[in-house]
């Protein structure tokens, strides 16, 4: 599919490849991101979410297609992107020998006057002592020293990897609302996790990738809109269920007599004539979790496609799969 082309979009990828050796990190993705969401690259390690994250800042240089950020080239202008966006990787590297405030007053002679007073205010909101070296900060103490960094000059994009990798409950909590923020004030956060609750809390729009691939990519709302889960209760455990006109993405407890299916491309028929049918006893309609979905997507390599297909008319223009 192609990407929707717009000059509203904050991020735009069309075609992007790239490859380590025998590793496919990235198979032909295209994606386009507005302004005013949080946005989730959502896959398991491995999947091409580091990778993207790293070509768009211009670390890293594609083999095919192309990107932008704010409009700008980021196979040519990959400085200037650096120093516009904000962002939090895995691993923040930080001079373990300054101190809180003295990191803020270094990174301020990249930004300008404000950003020193504006990363001493978030310092004091996440309750880091201005006076502490970084060395004898916590993992978590040195995650929201790099968020203070990446946010005190309020860029139009927030660019987060795996933030809340490792961290304890209160901090995961600050990052996740930190997220809401950004995106209530019209910023726009890209972020990259394997945590499924936490995208499902916090994500508009999650793009799921799998070995270098967009499986889907729509708000979060229409993806679950587009199928149902059903808990479908047969007369015995020996039953077989039924046929119905429905596309199955998910089928578990095969063997049981309640079995659990994740399905797209229903009508109301199709429904009310497995309930009628003479083996089954009952059918329990629920809107799927993410993680669900995540499973399907998983499990099924058609699963992508048959969701994307499912709600054609109103294509998300928020980004599309490869």
């Amino acid at each position: 599919m192609e990407t929707n082309q717009s000059s509203d979009q904050v991020v735009q990828i069309s075609g992007l490849s790239k490859r380590y050796g025998d590793t496919q990190a990235l198979d032909n993705v295209s994606l386009s991101i507005p302004a005013g969401v949080v946005f989730a690259l959502l896959g398991e390690n491995g999947a091409g979410k580091s990778t993207t994250l790293k070509t768009l800042l211009g670390l890293e240089k594609p083999d095919a297609g192309t990107a932008h950020v704010l409009a700008m080239d980021c196979k040519k202008d990959g400085i200037k992107i650096r120093s516009t966006v904000g962002y939090v990787p895995e691993s923040p590297a930080l001079y373990d020998w300054m101190t809180v405030k003295e990191t803020g007053w270094f990174a301020a002679g990249f930004y300008g006057d404000d950003f020193k007073a504006e990363f001493e205010r978030l310092a004091a909101e996440f309750d880091l002592p201005l006076d502490r070296k970084i060395k004898k900060l916590s993992k978590g103490g040195r995650a929201k020293v790099s968020l203070a960094l990446a946010t005190a000059h309020r860029p139009p994009l927030l660019i987060m990897d795996e933030p809340t990798s490792g961290l304890d409950t209160l901090v995961r909590r600050k990052f996740l609302e930190s997220m809401i923020d950004v995106a209530s004030s019209g910023r726009t956060v890209l972020l990259s996790s394997h945590q499924i609750p936490e995208v499902e809390r916090v994500a508009d729009i999650v793009a799921v990738v799998n070995q270098g691939k967009v499986l889907v990519c729509k708000p979060l709302d229409e993806l679950k809109q587009a199928m149902e889960q059903w808990v479908v209760t047969l007369d015995s455990d020996d039953a077989d269920l039924p046929d119905f006109e429905a596309q199955v993405l998910l089928h578990e407890g095969q063997n049981s007599r309640r079995r659990r299916l994740l399905v797209t491309n229903t009508t109301p028929d199709c429904l009310w004539k497995l309930r009628d049918h003479r083996l089954v006893n009952a059918v329990e309609v629920h809107t799927p979790s993410l993680e669900e979905i995540f499973v399907a997507l998983m499990k099924s390599a058609d699963a992508g496609l048959l969701i994307q297909n499912a709600d054609k008319e109103n294509t998300n223009t928020s980004g599309v799969t490869s």
